[in-house]
């Protein structure tokens, strides 16, 4: 009996040292799945992206081709997560805030609003952003050279003494420039404080229009008519998506367009001297590489694109009767 109780005493004692180690490796087998990533882990992107028109939409084509190249594809070791506001900014808040509640391991903004509500969203989540034109009075960076907390990425910020050039080159008799600019979107209204600045340096006189809507439009380009001798749109992402009402009441009206980017030129403006959007996303992908790898978003300057090009939309020139300029660096589209 003595012998039985001896056998029943040390089974439960074995029993008890098992269900504590047990309960020891339970409770440490978490904490090391949190400490180090599996090797091999699929990253899961959140793309945020304001609105359809050209050049937003060659920045994610960019974005995804430097990934690509550099051994990230979807399916395999990335999980691509894509979110168009449809240029409303409640779904652009909206967006991120589920992309900060999924807990994604990078946000892809495009476009100064859809960054800012990443910015708005998470202070953990590293966010790239690219189409912004000046990420520090946008709120998103501290400087450009050190951004500082979890926000970095490319600038399509370009000299308005660029557009005023081509003016002179293009519409030499031009007296009198008209703008067409979201008032409500900083990324327009920097620009437009900088290209009258630069106007009033080369005697030029500046008509500012605003609009806020896309149904506003076809009267702000009308109301120019007979008043200016040359159009000047920024980069802004309600004049890109409205560019080819804003080109054709002009050209109809015989009025050059000059426009800031490719997109606008693709869609009826006479001319830009820009920079490839999708080479600025490019750029960015670069630098999701980098973040994706380890580096810290803090370590990673937000950069722009230093290689201009002159484009020129033959079709708009004959409409105007303009002379076909000659020289180099000058790409002509139909």
């Amino acid at each position: 009996m003595i012998k039985k109780r001896k056998i029943i005493s040390l089974a439960l004692t074995g029993a008890l040292v098992g269900m504590v180690l047990t309960g020891c490796s339970s409770k440490e087998a978490p904490k090391n799945n949190d400490e180090s990533k599996k090797e091999g882990e699929i990253k899961r992107i959140g793309i945020t992206q304001l609105v359809e028109h050209p050049a937003l939409d060659a920045t994610k084509t960019g974005f995804l081709n430097a990934l690509k190249d550099n051994g990230f594809e979807e399916g395999k070791n990335i999980e691509i997560d894509f979110k168009n506001a449809q240029n409303d900014m409640p779904t652009t808040q909206t967006i991120a805030s589920s992309f900060a509640s999924d807990k994604k391991d990078l946000i892809f903004a495009i476009s100064t609003p859809s960054a800012q509500a990443a910015f708005n969203a998470t202070k953990d989540i590293p966010i790239l952003f690219t189409a912004v034109t000046d990420p520090v009075e946008a709120g998103l960076v501290k400087t450009t050279e050190k951004p500082e907390g979890n926000v970095t990425g490319t600038s399509d910020f370009i000299p308005v003494s660029n557009a005023i050039a081509l003016i002179k080159n293009l519409v030499p008799e031009s007296k009198t420039v008209g703008i067409i600019g979201n008032t409500s979107e900083i990324n327009s209204k920097i620009q437009i404080d900088e290209f009258k600045k630069e106007a009033d340096k080369n005697g030029f006189t500046v008509v500012v229009k605003g609009i806020t809507t896309s149904n506003e439009v076809n009267q702000a380009v009308s109301s120019l008519v007979g008043k200016v001798d040359v159009i000047y749109t920024p980069t802004d992402n309600l004049v890109a998506s409205s560019m080819p009402i804003i080109a054709k009441t002009a050209t109809e009206n015989k009025i050059p367009v000059i426009g800031a980017e490719e997109a606008h030129v693709k869609n009826g403006a006479l001319a830009c001297n820009g920079i490839s959007y999708e080479k600025l996303g490019y750029k960015t992908g670069e630098e999701a590489i980098k973040i994706l790898s380890g580096e810290k978003v803090s370590a990673i300057p937000v950069s722009t694109l230093d290689n201009t090009e002159t484009i020129i939309n033959e079709t708009t020139l004959n409409a105007l009767g303009i002379e076909k300029p000659k020289g180099e660096g000058i790409t002509f589209i139909k």
